[in-house]
């Protein structure tokens, strides 16, 4: 069984697991959901109108009284009147990402907030613990949509964050089961954050068609691109295909921009335009091979951790 870390005891949970905030997946259901089930849901704001946000953490309070807490991309357009909702709301979580931990973690102390933020190296890890950050969050390679530039795997990343900086280390990027669990704990980490396996359950806000073809999808099907814009992990669709063919002609970022369209994200996740818009999933896709329940997925979890412990404790 799963033992508390600082993690668990940080967050008040009982197991060291994360739901990601994902954009057009992780909604009031998917993060309740998690939440109830022991590990920490978070609400994707990156998605959300600041209207529909309000609505999502009012569904939250009612749904759960489990611990939550709210993913934050600091390039959100309306980030100042983001932050606000979320102190006005007494949120007490929130992770932040894709910008500077300093500008608003001193703010959200202010307000009693715990604040976790996303990295792809170490060099930024330091930087999070300048900032007075309550938890570090180490994404690999591996990890769907957004991702780092240094394209360091979650099995490179860790162990050399964890030698970077003393805060509470959660690992994300490929983290699929139960024994991937166990393996990211074995290099240093106290928790992981999981998304790709929580965007293919019944409780993700995501399309059916999504879902679909995320069960569709083999080893090498998804790959990172936009690199001159936003280094981005998606399926290999018909878009894809556009914007890989672009890069390799040396298109530039207005190019780039005007291939994706606007809202690429949205309609490929939450509308189900599987060829047109960007089909974002990590690289653990490959291993789902039905949809489940948020229930269903901590309970194999739990299960495939229990006996690689006891795989370990055979070989030793």
């Amino acid at each position: 069984m799963m033992k508390s870390t600082r993690i668990t005891e940080l967050f008040g949970i009982q197991y060291p697991i994360i739901q990601g905030g994902m954009v057009w997946i992780s909604g009031w259901r998917l993060a309740a959901a998690v939440s109830n089930a022991g590990g920490l849901g978070l609400l994707g704001a990156g998605s959300m109108h600041p209207e529909m946000l309000i609505e999502h953490i009012h569904k939250m309070k009612e749904a759960t009284d489990k611990p939550w807490g709210v993913n934050v991309p600091l390039m959100y357009p309306e980030i100042d009147r983001l932050i606000q909702i979320i102190i006005d709301e007494g949120v007490k979580i929130v992770f932040t990402s894709a910008g500077s931990p300093k500008k608003y973690t001193a703010r959200l102390h202010e307000a009693g907030i715990k604040v976790a933020h996303v990295v792809s190296s170490s060099k930024f890890a330091k930087k999070c613990e300048e900032a007075g950050v309550d938890a570090v969050v180490a994404e690999g390679f591996e990890a769907g949509g957004h991702n780092g530039k240094e394209e360091t795997t979650t099995l490179t990343l860790i162990p050399q964050v964890r030698k970077a900086t003393i805060l509470p280390l959660i690992a994300a990027g490929g983290i699929g089961s139960g024994s991937a669990v166990l393996a990211a704990q074995a290099l240093g980490a106290e928790g992981v954050q999981i998304g790709t396996l929580f965007a293919v359950t019944q409780e993700s806000s995501a399309s059916d068609a999504f879902k679909e073809r995320c069960l569709q999808v083999g080893e090498g099907d998804t790959m990172l691109c936009l690199k001159k814009i936003s280094p981005t992990r998606m399926i290999k669709n018909e878009l894809f295909q556009r914007i890989a063919a672009a890069e390799d002609r040396g298109a530039n970022v207005d190019e780039l921009r005007e291939i994706l369209g606007k809202a690429a994200s949205k309609r490929g996740i939450f509308e189900g335009d599987i060829e047109n818009g960007e089909v974002e999933i990590g690289q653990i896709v490959s291993a789902i091979n039905n949809v489940k329940t948020v229930d269903e997925v901590f309970a194999d979890l739990l299960r495939d951790y229990d006996e690689a412990l006891k795989r370990v404790d055979y070989q030793r």
